[in-house]
């Protein structure tokens, strides 16, 4: 049983590790989509590993939960604890350090607590990239990437977050230090605890510092926005994509009309260089090497798509500013969201050859439950659909809130019907603990409880995330 922060716990934990405690901001236990707020009242932020582990050490003692808090843009609860015995707030805002860099090795080695901007930045000052890019990037924290496994939109040429790590660095429940921040693409000495702690959501240990992949900068990107009559036309045009510029394709987004409709609505300063809008669309990105020709490259694939009836309009940056601004629309798809205000929101990823039955069939059967709008966009390179449900002009997500869990089972039950996954990048977090035990390989879940305990017996690391405390 975990005990609630007390004022004699904060007392002794600021004599053991002075100067690490602060009081809870609002910021650190609102969820983003305004669905929970968390009860915590302060904050441990350490400012080296030894000090992390005095902390985790403190509260291992005390019996105190933990909750590792990185940027705060996490869609699925786990950097909130609504309830329960109050826990510690841990956050590495103040580790955000560069520990090393080997260009020659295309290794990067950073404090959790760095923004995954700046990550970015440190690896473009090395004349090389760091592949992995969100909607958020300018807040999240490359620890909380990590802690989620996060995806974004370049999976289709570089991998999950999992996929960009060589090594970690680690506290783990009971204070130890896992020095695990070796920079090698190939160590087989038995379990690698690098891609338990990738992906634990915070569960099992708390990251503090990564050693990151870095890849050669494409010598050209061209970013295209093309209109396509339907899912099953840009899964087409995906393929021939691929088959001719294979490796090279960074991104390829899905875009339905809904989500135009919701910029012009909520952020009529974010223009769509197509007229009239299409049903569908792609924001398809390339990145080229020296020896092809990037605007030739993408014009010649536009009009082999147009003779096979795969794309009827589209638009191809001619600079890095209309580049920008064409992803510009991609990104701000997640802000109109939240200003139209979801009833529910599903981050799926299904098999390509079933996407397009997907799509049809998960709208017509949510028409059954109600009247609705749907915001169909996404990683359609990797698979993953944001199908997010909506309310009609005039209502609000309040007015339909008892639907709510009838909207997520009815998309939910048809996922996993599909052969995909009910989280796709986002986490479990919370928010699919009861998702993660309907829908999850029992035996799977089976082994994550026995590593859980094996690892956490005092149940200290964010409790209630994952798995059911």
């Amino acid at each position: 049983m975990l005990n609630s922060v007390s004022p004699d716990f904060l007392a002794d934990l600021a004599a053991q590790v002075p100067g690490c405690l602060r009081d809870a901001a609002p910021r650190d236990v609102e969820d983003p989509r305004g669905r929970w707020t968390g009860q915590s009242r302060a904050v441990a932020a350490p400012r080296t590993t030894d000090e992390v582990a005095q902390v985790v050490r403190a509260c291992a003692a005390a019996r105190i939960g933990i909750v590792p808090l990185g940027g705060g843009t996490g869609l699925v609860g786990g950097q909130v604890a609504p309830d329960g015995p109050e826990p510690l707030l841990v956050s590495l805002e103040r580790m955000a350090g560069l520990r090393a860099a080997f260009p020659d090795e295309n290794v990067l080695v950073v404090e959790a607590g760095m923004i995954l901007q700046q990550v970015q930045d440190e690896a473009a000052r090395l004349s090389r990239l760091f592949p992995l890019s969100l909607a958020s990037e300018g807040s999240a924290r490359i620890g909380g990437n990590l802690a989620a496994n996060a995806g974004g939109v370049n999976v289709l040429r570089y991998g999950n977050t999992r996929d960009l790590v060589l090594g970690v660095e680690a506290v783990m429940p009971d204070g130890s230090v896992f020095h695990g921040l070796k920079r090698l693409r190939k160590d087989n000495t038995g379990y690698d605890l690098r891609h338990l702690l990738i992906g634990s959501e915070g569960t099992l240990g708390i990251i503090t510092a990564a050693s990151l992949r870095l890849f050669p900068r494409p010598a050209a990107q061209v970013t295209g926005l093309l209109a396509v009559p339907s899912p099953e036309a840009a899964l087409q045009l995906l393929a021939l994509a691929e088959g001719r510029l294979s490796g090279m394709i960074s991104a390829f987004e899905l875009i339905h009309r809904t989500g135009y409709d919701f910029i012009a609505q909520t952020l009529p300063e974010v223009t769509v260089p197509l007229s009239p809008l299409p049903e569908w669309s792609v924001l398809i990105d390339l990145g080229l090497p020296r020896q092809i020709e990037a605007d030739e490259a993408f014009a010649t694939l536009y009009a082999e798509a147009e003779d096979a009836g795969l794309v009827s309009d589209g638009v191809i940056a001619t600079s890095e500013a209309q580049r920008a601004s064409l992803w510009r629309i991609r990104e701000m798809l997640p802000q109109a969201n939240r200003k139209i205000g979801a009833v529910s929101s599903h981050d799926i990823s299904l098999p390509l050859s079933h996407i397009a039955a997907f799509i049809p069939t998960a709208t017509a059967a949510l028409a059954q439950i109600g009247q609705f709008r749907i915001n169909c966009f996404g990683h359609l390179g990797d698979g993953n659909l944001h199908f997010n449900v909506f309310p009609m002009p005039g209502k609000t997500r309040k007015d339909h809130e008892h639907q709510r869990e009838a909207i997520k089972t009815c998309v939910h039950d048809l996922v996993d019907a599909m052969g995909g996954s009910v989280s796709a990048e986002h986490g479990v977090g919370r928010l699919k603990v009861a998702d993660l035990e309907k829908y999850g390989d029992p035996a799977k879940l089976a082994a994550m409880r026995a590593i859980k305990a094996a690892l956490d017996p005092l149940g200290i690391m964010n409790p209630g995330a994952v798995l059911r405390s």
